[in-house]
């Protein structure tokens, strides 16, 4: 039994007593297979015995919080969490039901959900229910009006801050504004679906019905969602059917497009585009890109704005070789008409398209000097068990150790580190590969429940690279790969170049199957799904976390992925961020020495190159239309707007054709070719060619904005780490002359 396991048995009998004295009541009202409320009492008490928090309980008047957030109880955070899950626009309930249910229900929920009294989750869904069923009726109604899109008003483009209206009228207001936006947006996409009445109309028919066809079941698996969340955004409960899609994401085997979902604001938005599968190799696909539409083959698209994620999901999945076309609203879109379609063949995802490569790149340096680079990708930390016992088994160190010896054969004099888009995976593997650059040591500490701090060293002797490294990471680079370009970081190995700083997840989660936890013989106890629970901090070999702040870049570059909206930061209930002690490290004197010159150097080529300002305006414009949060209803000025864009994306081309990027020589190291005799050139891999869309005249002109825009990070961290091989050879000789 683990300590962990032992530490939660007690709650078993606490929970068979609990159970014989539960209202009979709750029983009958449960319609669905499962009975519920020993599964949610079961959850409640394994977040108040075991997550990182303990102890904290559900009816804690003041919980961790961060200093933007408003005082709040335990319980009110739940039923918060509650109400923003299901009502996600902030337009079904009124002021008066929250007010409502905060008061009867926030006094009582923690010994009420500890006893298998679910009365309250149930009462607040009844109410959605209603309001949803007399809200669509009317949206219906709204979506047949006439609309000549001439007024000067606006709507809000995010709501998820917003107070609830105040009462049914002022709900009334705010609707028919919303269908109106809703009405106008289908009416300037540019791959229509059906008229825009039309389209609205079944949208909230389809919205009713998933809402209609949740079972108690289905209710209280919401609410348990809701309650894991309010300690922690990676604590999960998830039920049997989603274990299994949890299972096949470990697995990397699904066949599919490569992509990872979650659902925002009624999208199914991207969190993540697997490495190597079918998305990541089209490249048109970007995290918190929003899907609108789904089509099978030559299908007619199908709207799935509101339609519940698991069956967006299974419209993506599909048959391996089949082709999938998605209409997505890009990440950057300031208007959500902003449709681009993208077809892809379902492919497996396998670990082989995930695993670590490289490249020997011939760059010319300022004084006109080849010099050779390499550049290593990291897609992730992987490892593998040993097969039959041989010793054979794949990990991401045992593969960048033998990449790089390759590299070393070639002759490169600096190494650059690519972990932008790296989730993590293996805490192992991020030990094991730092060490590769630090040699023995201290790579990173982890606190428990209880304030115990350990920390994890690794074991190789003499760092197996000694040249200069830059790593170059974004807010999409997480969890282990943070562990890693910290420690790097920390003991002055490597530069950090990037966005301003990394995801910012630096807590560990264990998965328990709460069915071990229930109450002594119940015979429910394999239906009653998972718990993802957190239960320890990662912290710097520095002393300070991960968590929250990630890792800062010491040169920061303009990025498309560096906003607020991307990382630790945006979601709900975080943890915060702490410090414990430091570690004594042996500290090299790679970066200190030359930071500062490096950072001018790189200003002063990034504030003349072209494709960073495009970036600093494409940046500047999304901000401004964020924090603005408007989107104006009439459709003069809306075409006006998507006018101005189109112009812009073709200036920019025409820009790029007159002074073409040059790309340097390369060659691919990958565990297929570093074993040949010579390494073959990295050549540009074309797009499939795909048949230009009846109604999609810019489908040919996003394909090539793909294939041409150029990777100005990739060239400006190749510049650095040239910088800093100059400034280091120049320093060692320097150092010679004057020891001589």
């Amino acid at each position: 039994m683990s300590f962990l396991t032992k530490k939660l048995f007690p709650l078993l009998l606490l929970l068979l007593v609990s159970r014989i004295g539960a209202s009979p009541t709750n029983a009958t009202n449960a319609t669905a297979s499962t009975d519920m409320s020993p599964v949610a009492a079961t959850v409640a008490r394994m977040l108040e015995q075991g997550h990182y928090l303990h102890p904290l309980s559900l009816s804690e008047k003041n919980p961790p919080r961060l200093e933007s957030e408003p005082p709040e109880t335990m319980s009110e955070r739940v039923l918060k969490n509650y109400f923003n899950i299901l009502d996600y626009t902030h337009l079904y309930f009124t002021k008066g039901d929250i007010d409502e249910f905060i008061q009867r229900f926030s006094p009582t929920l923690a010994p009420d959900i500890l006893r298998g009294d679910l009365t309250a989750p149930r009462e607040i869904f009844t109410r959605f229910r209603q309001r949803v069923e007399g809200r669509v009726a009317k949206d219906k109604r709204l979506a047949t009006a006439t609309h000549d899109f001439a007024t000067s008003k606006s709507v809000e483009i995010d709501r998820k801050k917003a107070p609830w209206p105040s009462d049914l009228e002022e709900a009334d207001r705010l609707w028919s504004d919303r269908i109106e936006a809703e009405l106008l947006q289908e009416s300037l996409n540019e791959h229509p679906l059906n008229p825009p009445s039309k389209v609205v109309t079944k949208r909230y028919d389809q919205f009713l019905k998933s809402v209609n066809e949740q079972s108690d079941e289905d209710v209280i698996r919401t609410f348990l969602v809701a309650l894991s969340q309010s300690y922690d955004p990676h604590s999960e409960y998830m039920s049997p059917s989603e274990m299994e899609n949890f299972n096949i994401q470990m697995r990397l085997s699904l066949v599919g497009i490569g992509a990872v979902l979650r659902t925002d604001d009624g999208y199914a938005k991207i969190v993540e585009v697997v490495p190597g599968g079918p998305a990541d190799k089209d490249g048109r696909l970007k995290a918190n890109d929003r899907i609108a539409a789904v089509a099978q083959g030559k299908e007619p698209f199908e709207d799935v704005v509101d339609m519940k994620l698991d069956k967006v999901v299974e419209k993506i999945r599909g048959a391996k070789g089949s082709q999938v076309r998605i209409q997505v609203i890009p990440a950057n879109a300031t208007d959500p008409s902003k449709r681009h379609v993208i077809e892809i063949t379902r492919e497996e995802v396998k670990l082989k398209e995930s695993e670590a490569k490289g490249e020997v790149i011939d760059s010319t340096n300022t004084k006109g000097k080849t010099v050779k680079i390499g550049w290593l990708t990291v897609p992730s930390f992987y490892a593998e068990m040993d097969k039959h016992g041989e010793g054979d088994a794949k990990s991401t160190t045992k593969d960048v150790r033998r990449i790089v010896e390759r590299m070393k054969k070639e002759g490169i004099e600096g190494l650059v580190i690519d972990l932008r888009r790296d989730g993590g995976g293996s805490l192992e593997e991020a030990i094991n590969l730092t060490g590769l650059f630090v040699g023995s040591g201290p790579v990173v500490q982890a606190k428990d429940a209880n304030g115990k701090v350990t920390v994890a060293k690794d074991a190789e002797g003499e760092p197996f690279y000694t040249g200069p490294v830059v790593v170059l990471a974004n807010r999409l680079s997480a969890s282990a790969s943070e562990i890693f370009a910290a420690a790097l970081q920390d003991y002055g190995r490597a530069v950090i170049v990037g966005d301003q700083r990394s995801f910012g997840k630096g807590t560990v989660q264990t998965l328990l199957d709460v069915g071990k936890f229930m109450p002594l013989f119940h015979d429910q106890g394999s239906k009653a799904g998972s718990l993802k629970l957190t239960i320890q901090k990662f912290y710097r070999v520095s002393g300070g976390s991960t968590q929250h702040r990630g890792v800062l870049s010491d040169i920061i570059l303009p990025s498309p992925t560096d906003t607020p909206e991307i990382g630790e930061s945006s979601l709900p209930n975080p943890l915060a961020y702490d410090e414990v002690d430091p570690q004594s490290v042996n500290k090299f004197a790679f970066t200190s020495p030359f930071l500062e010159s490096l950072k001018q150097r790189s200003a002063d080529r990034v504030y003349k190159n072209p494709e960073f300002r495009y970036i600093t305006e494409d940046m500047k414009r999304f901000r401004e239309k964020l924090d603005l949060n408007q989107l104006s209803l009439n459709e003069k000025v809306r075409k006006e707007e998507l006018a101005q864009e189109k112009a812009r994306k073709q200036d920019r081309k025409k820009e790029r054709k007159l002074h073409p990027a040059l790309e340097p020589t390369a060659y691919e190291v990958t565990l297929d070719t570093l074993d040949k005799p010579a390494l073959p050139k990295v050549t540009l891999k074309k797009k499939p060619a795909r048949e230009k869309e009846a109604k999609d005249p810019d489908a040919e002109e996003d394909d090539a904005d793909v294939a041409q825009t150029p990777d100005p990070i990739r060239h400006e961290a190749i510049n650095i780490i040239q910088d800093l091989t100059s400034d280091m050879q120049n320093f060692r000789t320097s150092k010679t002359a004057q020891g001589g």
